[in-house]
């Protein structure tokens, strides 16, 4: 059976624990291995695929899929998704409520969304996932990578909460764009279907039309991979010494010409492939499952 999504009246303060279960569902089963293949290819640019998934499976083999899981991993999934849900509801809700389309409720919910997390929690969580899993590249250089908990702190004492929060901008960007993408195609997608299946807003989709339009959603909001691209080398670890040209302070524009110089349009698109995935399987997760669940929750 399935789940028409109703206003809300009022806050609904359950979807702060809607969000933040669903997004621990998701980084823990498909969520982290496809985030540390994507962040791999898009911190080394020279990488194929398979060349990437290869030298993750170096770092221990299953393990290498889940790095930087525990806690960095954990502790951004239960956090931003419980902001997104939180406030993109609350504005997706309001939107409908005003005669908007359910498109475009989405696409503002998604975008409320999406800004609030990164400002939230992202900067601090992102920047530390990132950290775990590129730290490894310093050992290039026959120095022992030193542990995560060690690499916060050396940056908290060298630049404060400015340097761990590094590269939140273009992760506020990534993510307005990522949700605003994720909900309001997955969304415009749902419209499309109950058209085709002759049913009104008020009619209620099953569960493979729900997914198909969020995979739908999550796969056409890959289209701002190059924000991704920048944010990864924003946030790497590896400080590129050996390249002169890359900038001693890191912008989003001075980062986005400087990938291009290097690695042409190609380059600002490493990784897409599979953040599609991700984006696939964090919009069923986070849109389609989370609908289910929170009319649970109201039912309940």
């Amino acid at each position: 059976m399935g789940v028409q999504r109703e206003p809300g009246q009022g806050v609904n303060w359950s979807n702060i624990a809607v969000g933040g279960i669903m997004n621990m569902v998701h980084v823990t089963t498909l969520g982290q291995p496809l985030e540390v293949l994507k962040t791999q290819m898009a911190a080394n640019r020279s990488q194929t695929m398979a060349q990437s998934f290869k030298a993750v499976w170096s770092r221990g083999g299953v393990a290498g899929l889940y790095q930087g899981l525990i806690p960095w991993a954990w502790i951004e999934a239960s956090t931003k998704g419980a902001v997104l849900v939180f406030a993109a509801s609350e504005i997706e809700d309001r939107s409908t409520k005003a005669g908007l389309s359910p498109a475009v409720g989405g696409l503002l919910g998604g975008m409320g969304g999406g800004v609030a997390q990164a400002y939230a929690t992202m900067g601090f969580t992102t920047c530390m996932k990132t950290a775990e899993i590129t730290r490894h590249k310093t050992a290039a250089t026959g120095i022992k990578p030193p542990s995560t908990f060690a690499v916060f702190m050396d940056i908290f004492r060298r630049e404060g909460l400015a340097g761990v929060n590094k590269g939140v901008n273009a992760v506020a960007v990534r993510q307005c764009t990522n949700w605003g993408s994720r909900m309001g195609f997955a969304r415009l997608a749902e419209t499309s279907i109950r058209s085709v299946r002759g049913k009104t807003e008020k009619d209620s989709l099953g569960a493979m039309d729900k997914i198909l339009a969020s995979s739908i959603g999550g796969a056409l909001a890959t289209w701002n991979q190059p924000i991704e691209v920048v944010r990864v080398e924003m946030q790497s670890m590896a400080k590129g010494a050996a390249n002169a040209n890359r900038p001693a302070k890191l912008t989003i524009l001075n980062t986005l010409n400087f990938i291009y110089k290097e690695n042409g349009i190609k380059g600002l698109y490493r990784g897409v492939t599979p953040r599609i995935g991700l984006g696939i399987w964090q919009t069923i997760c986070m849109v389609s499952f989370a609908d289910y669940v929170k009319a649970y929750v109201k039912a309940r």
